[in-house]
């Protein structure tokens, strides 16, 4: 089955690339910050909205304007992309999916997309509009055979590295069918608790370097503003923020891929990440384990590889119900790790109890949708929405 897919590396542009870079990433943030108030101005002054094409011809009168004509140094192509990507987000907002749109900041990850005629892809070697040479990419894995870019984003972190991410259309194969389900519980002193019994332990990446962070931080906020020190001293909290990231992600991908390779059917239960982070003494330890990125690889994992995801309402009392007999408590408090059913007496840990309760509630709602579902489908509870979900009244 055709998939798209993006295959990232890392680049090492020469010093006129950079400029090239910097003047491109500074037009596409630009053009995208000029759109979004354009968007809200119309919207909010005049009850109109905008949409991608009457931004992009706005933007061609623009350019055409004195004080703007430096936006045609550089290829149109990331300018336009730019609007493309502001009237997505736009869609995901109106859809629930996402936040209002923001404005970009300069300090904040740049990146510039090319679609296939911004770029030239010849002989494994990329060269991108208004370059001259191709770009020096470390190929930590090759792309598929025969492959064709589609289209290709160049990024710069904040720690000042920078990223090729390739788009190409590959045929994913499926992997063999196993009859193996199985029900994963995430938490904060475990990881992943699974129905099988295994325990995945948390790392808590950020809780490792959070002294090195707080040192580099008081460091930084005691330079003179404006100073090279300055700029020094905010790499070095822009590293150590990098580390933790980079850490957790590979983390969160081994783990995932693992899942979708041993299971035909993984079962997950679905948290209000953004709710439980108000609670201020978990709040901390909740974003640092990344709950919300690692449910979101194994969606698009499943997907390519002819899994079945299903998601367990979050209401769901998967903690609170007996595995055993069905009862459910009226209430269990959080610091309670190890509890006896008053009906049966069987004695539960807390968190395998609540694994096997998601794994068994979700191959019901796999039966329930149909035991022949489609590969690569995420199941919900039947009648709750995937994209959001309210709080019952």
């Amino acid at each position: 089955m055709e998939q798209k897919k993006a295959y990232k590396y890392r680049v090492y542009p020469t010093n006129e690339q950079k400029q090239i870079l910097a003047r491109t990433f500074g037009c596409a943030r630009f053009v995208s910050n000029w759109a979004l108030r354009c968007k809200t101005d119309a919207f909010y002054q005049e009850q109109k909205r905008l949409y991608y094409k009457d931004l992009s011809e706005m933007l061609t009168a623009l350019k055409k304007q004195g004080e703007y004509v430096w936006l045609n140094d550089v290829s149109s192509v990331p300018l336009q992309q730019a609007l493309r990507h502001l009237d997505k987000a736009f869609v995901n907002f109106f859809e629930g999916r996402a936040a209002y749109p923001r404005f970009k900041h300069k300090r904040q990850k740049q990146a510039a997309t090319y679609t296939s005629n911004a770029f030239t892809w010849r002989d494994g070697q990329l060269t991108l509009a208004k370059m001259k040479e191709p770009l020096s990419i470390v190929w930590s894995r090759p792309l598929p055979k025969d492959a064709v870019p589609s289209s290709v984003t160049v990024s710069k972190d904040s720690t000042d590295r920078y990223f090729v991410s390739i788009l190409v259309e590959e045929n994913i194969a499926q992997l063999p069918v196993t009859p193996k389900t199985v029900g994963a519980d995430l938490g904060l002193k475990s990881y992943v608790i699974l129905s099988t019994g295994e325990t995945i332990g948390n790392p808590r990446f950020f809780h490792t370097d959070e002294k090195k962070l707080a040192k580099a931080q008081r460091r930084h906020a005691k330079k003179k503003k404006g100073s090279k020190n300055k700029e020094k001293a905010r790499l070095k909290v822009a590293k150590i923020h990098a580390r933790i990231a980079d850490r957790r992600r590979d983390f969160q991908h081994k783990l995932s891929i693992r899942l979708i390779r041993e299971n035909q059917t993984i079962c997950v239960e679905s948290l209000a990440v953004k709710n439980m982070v108000k609670n201020q003494s978990l709040s901390k330890a909740i974003s640092d384990v990344g709950w919300s990125e690692f449910v979101s690889q194994l969606e698009y994992k499943a997907t390519w590889y002819g899994r079945t995801l299903v998601k367990i309402d979050k209401w769901y009392p998967s903690s609170k119900r007996c595995f055993d007999c069905g009862h459910i408590l009226d209430s269990l408090a959080l610091e309670v790790r190890h509890w006896t059913c008053p009906k049966c007496g069987v004695h539960h840990d807390r968190d395998l109890n609540a694994s096997k309760n998601i794994h068994a509630a979700g191959l019901t709602v796999r039966e329930a949708c149909g035991e022949a579902v489609r590969p690569g489908a995420v199941k919900t509870k039947p009648g709750t929405s995937q994209r959001s979900r309210k709080p019952r009244s």
